[in-house]
């Protein structure tokens, strides 16, 4: 039989490439039916199974969150978690993130407990541009309270806390975080899973302080779906590294007017990360005990 005649022997069939992991839970999700958190869950989860297929670890990557329905979504991913006071989700994951650098932390938290029980740690996450994620479930009430208002709580709103209407207006959070010193912002929108999901895979990506101003959707005491399904748009060649279009994008929406809103990432900067210069004071193996001995002897 010529050479050209003879048979190939077959190749090894090309392995197939391995499931995503499931980072499936035991726990039985509890939101309301058309909670906004959903979005929010099925465009994150995504995002970390991407992450462990490019090999990082599901033990390193690590959520921090505190009070409120949204602190219930670490039910519901199978990965580190930790479960802090509220308004102070932000210093635990400063804390995690100094302590291994090598962590991915996301912290997961809503308006009230960034922009006002712990909105000092946020402008102070900001101003460090400490290497974490935060993504805030902003509905612009509290859920869990049924229906306090908050922050972001618009003025007239009706609620347990306000009978009468709410006498105060929100405030631009971006704006505010912006000024503090910010290097990632972006906003998105609980009706949209996969805009959610590269602004989630972005922030993540990026090193710095990162966030998210997700506008999600309470649907029992503070329904904005008609609303923003009216105004929203995605943002389209808009550069984020232009500080005059960021600032302008930044500002066309004030969380209080109907004009339209700008879905997409708005500002991106580079800035010294908060930690790197720790690198610099070594790595070496203190005696705990011979240090704490010899300040008990300064003492005495």
């Amino acid at each position: 039989m010529s050479a050209a005649g003879k048979k190939k022997p077959a190749g090894r069939a090309a392995a197939a490439p391995a499931p995503p992991a499931r980072l499936a839970t035991y726990a039985k999700n509890t939101w309301c039916p058309g909670c906004g958190n959903f979005a929010v869950l099925n465009a994150i989860k995504p995002v970390f199974q991407q992450l462990i297929a490019a090999g990082t670890r599901p033990e390193d990557i690590v959520l921090v969150s505190d009070i409120g329905c949204n602190s219930k979504i670490m039910d519901y991913i199978g990965v580190n978690s930790f479960d802090s006071l509220h308004g102070r989700s932000i210093p635990t994951a400063v804390g995690v993130k100094l302590a291994n650098p090598e962590l991915t932390v996301v912290v997961h938290a809503g308006d009230g407990a960034t922009f006002a029980e712990g909105l000092e740690h946020t402008l102070f996450a900001a101003k460090r541009n400490v290497d974490i994620t935060l993504i805030v479930h902003d509905n612009g009430v509290y859920g869990l309270t049924v229906g306090q208002a908050g922050p972001e709580t618009p003025a007239g709103y009706r609620g347990r806390s306000t009978p009468y209407g709410s006498v105060e207006e929100p405030f631009n959070p971006l704006e505010l975080l912006y000024v503090a010193g910010a290097t990632h912002l972006a906003r998105g929108y609980s009706h949209g899973k996969e805009l959610l999901k590269r602004l989630y895979a972005e922030a993540i990506a990026h090193r710095g302080f990162s966030v998210v101003d997700t506008l999600q959707v309470c649907v029992t005491f503070r329904n904005l779906y008609e609303s923003y399904n009216a105004r929203v748009y995605e943002l389209e060649g808009h550069d984020a590294r232009d500080e005059e279009q960021a600032w302008a994008k930044i500002r066309e929406w004030d969380y209080r007017s109907d004009g339209p809103v700008a879905l997409g990432t708005l500002s991106v900067r580079d800035r010294p990360v908060f930690g790197d210069q720790f690198a610099e004071y070594g790595s070496e193996a203190i005696d705990v005990e011979a240090a704490l001995e010899q300040a008990f002897a300064d003492l005495t």
